[in-house]
C-alpha cells in the first residue's frame, strides 16, 4: 500500500477516535444546568476543552468563552485538514479559515473595534500555509471599513466584497458579508468536488451547498431583494434541488411560499408550518441542520472514506457551537429545556 493509502487509513482512524471523544447529550445538559458562568467554566474545565478556556480571564462573559472555543476549533480543524493530505479539497477547506478571519475583520471595522480587539482571537495558520498572510494583515491594519475593502482590491475576494458592501449599505445587515464570503467558499468547494469524484464527499458538501443556497434565497426574500439580486447571492450549483425549484423559490411572494416550493425535493419534511416569517426561518434552519448532522454521522458507516475526515471536522464545529450557545443561555438565564431544544445534538434516546 502506498503512503497515500496508509495516510488515508491513519486520518480516518483518527476521525473515528475523535468522534468517540465528542461530548454526549448528558454532558451538554450538565453544562446547561450551570447556575452562572463561573460554574459553567468550572464544568467545562472537566472536559477536553480545559486547555481551550484556560486563557480566558475573569470576569467571564459568553462572548469571551465563545471566542476562546472558536480559536481552539480553528486549531483542531486545521490539524485535521493538514493531516489528511487531500490537496484539492484541502485548498478549499483552508480558504474557510481565511474567509472566517476576513469576516471577523470586516465586522470588527463596522463595529468600530480596534486592531487589537479584532486580532485577539485570530489564528493565522491557514494564511501562512497558503501564503495569503499579507492579504489578511493589510485588511486588519486598515483604519476603517472602506480602507479594509480597498486593501482587498487585488485579491480573489474583490468583486464579491464590493457587492457585499453595496448590500450592507442598503440593508444595514451585517449578514451581507457572511453571504458573499460564504458564496466564494462554496463555489471553490463546488469546483474541487467536480475534480474529486468522491460520492460520500459530494453528499456531505452537496447538502451544505443546498443549505447555503436555500438560506440565500430566504434572506434575499426577507430583505425584499428582486430575483436577480437574490440569484447573485447564491452559489452556482445546487446539487440536490432542480434549477426550476430554485427559480420558483426566487419568484415566490413570501418567505413561506419560497420554503413551500421545497415540497417536491428531498427536504420536503423540513418545511415549517408556521406563517410567521422569522419563526419559519429559525425552524427551517434548525430542522435542516439536524438533518445535516444526522447525514454526517451516517458518513461514519463507511470505513476509510475521506468523508469521515470532513465529517469529524463538522461534528467538532457543531460541538463548539453548542457550548457557545450554552454559555449565552447561562449568561441570559434561559431555561435549560429551551437551551437543549436549540442544540444540534443526537435526540434523547
Amino acid at each position: 500500500m502506498g503512503s497515500g493509502g496508509s495516510q488515508k487509513i491513519y486520518v480516518t482512524v483518527k476521525s473515528y477516535s475523535k468522534r468517540g471523544q465528542l461530548l454526549k447529550r448528558a454532558d451538554l445538559q450538565t453544562l446547561a444546568e450551570s447556575r452562572d458562568l463561573d460554574e459553567l467554566v468550572t464544568r467545562i474545565k472537566n472536559t477536553k476543552y480545559v486547555e481551550a478556556i484556560n486563557p480566558v480571564t475573569k470576569p467571564y462573559t459568553a462572548e469571551k468563552l465563545e471566542m476562546a472555543l472558536k480559536t481552539n476549533l480553528a486549531d483542531t480543524q486545521f490539524k485535521i485538514a493538514k493531516a489528511s493530505g487531500n490537496a484539492k479539497i484541502l485548498d478549499s477547506f483552508f480558504q474557510k479559515f481565511i474567509i472566517s478571519n476576513l469576516k471577523l475583520i470586516i465586522k470588527g471595522k463596522i463595529l468600530g473595534k480596534s486592531q487589537d480587539e479584532i486580532s485577539e482571537y485570530f489564528n493565522m495558520h491557514a494564511e501562512e500555509l497558503t501564503k495569503q498572510r499579507d492579504t489578511v494583515v493589510k485588511a486588519l491594519v486598515a483604519k476603517d471599513l472602506e480602507e479594509a475593502v480597498s486593501s482587498l482590491g487585488s485579491s480573489p475576494f474583490s468583486d464579491e466584497i464590493q457587492k457585499a458592501v453595496e448590500l450592507y449599505n442598503e440593508t444595514k445587515n451585517i449578514q451581507a458579508f457572511d453571504i458573499y464570503f460564504d458564496k466564494m467558499y462554496y463555489q471553490n468547494i463546488s469546483k474541487a468536488l467536480r475534480s474529486e469524484n468522491d460520492q460520500d464527499l459530494s453528499h456531505i458538501y452537496g447538502m451544505e451547498i443546498d443549505f447555503f443556497n436555500i438560506m440565500s434565497v430566504i434572506r434575499g426574500k426577507f430583505w425584499g431583494l428582486d430575483d436577480e439580486r437574490i440569484q447573485d447571492l447564491s452559489c452556482a450549483a445546487t446539487l440536490n434541488i432542480p434549477n426550476q425549484v430554485m427559480e420558483r423559490m426566487r419568484a415566490a411572494e413570501s418567505v413561506k411560499d419560497a420554503l413551500d416550493e421545497l415540497g417536491t425535493t428531498r427536504y420536503k419534511d423540513l418545511i415549517p408550518e408556521t406563517e410567521d416569517e422569522v419563526e419559519a426561518i429559525g425552524e427551517f434552519e434548525h430542522a435542516f441542520e439536524m438533518n445535516y448532522y444526522n447525514a454526517i454521522n451516517s458518513a461514519f458507516s463507511k470505513m476509510f472514506s475521506f468523508a469521515t475526515v470532513i465529517g469529524i471536522s463538522k461534528l467538532i464545529g457543531y460541538e463548539v457551537r453548542n457550548i457557545g450557545a450554552i454559555a449565552f443561555a447561562v449568561e441570559q438565564k434561559i431555561p435549560v429545556e429551551t437551551t437543549m431544544s436549540k442544540l444540534i445534538i443526537k435526540e434523547a434516546e
